[in-house]
């Protein structure tokens, strides 16, 4: 069984699915923002006190556009893996704080998982191929 998890595809093309992965969470996310999402998360940014909602609803848009791009793509791999997981963190703390844990506890949780599969990609890298 350990011969099967030293093959090189290991560290090629599962690390590419995984990538593709996370990275199309964001990307996706992003893009369903920029089509005609915007005024929704502005409202949820608005919502949650924040000023400036309809800015910082377009800055995390094409924030999550880039950064997911950026993982698949493998290109400022790292930087966009630990800015997204800081990202991520804030993101939970706002909206899915664990101060009331009845009603966000699956969310946060998700977030936490989230974040953490991004800063072990941030710590570990896109593997050795496949990357721009």
């Amino acid at each position: 069984m350990n011969a099967l998890f030293e093959h090189p595809f290991w560290n090629t093309h599962t690390l590419l699915i995984g990538r593709i992965g996370m990275g199309a969470l964001f990307l996706l996310a992003g893009v369903n923002k920029l089509n005609g999402g915007i005024d929704g998360t502005a409202g949820m940014i608005a919502g949650a006190g924040l000023p400036m909602a309809l800015a910082l609803a377009w800055f995390a848009a094409i924030f999550e556009v880039v950064a997911g791009a950026a993982i698949i793509l493998g290109k400022y791999f790292k930087e966009a893996a630990i800015s997204l997981a800081v990202f991520t963190f804030i993101i939970t703390m706002i909206f899915h704080s664990p101060m009331d844990w009845a009603a966000n506890s699956m969310a946060f949780l998700k977030n936490m998982a989230i974040m953490g599969g991004l800063l072990f990609m941030g710590a570990h890298g896109t593997g050795s191929t496949w990357k721009l």
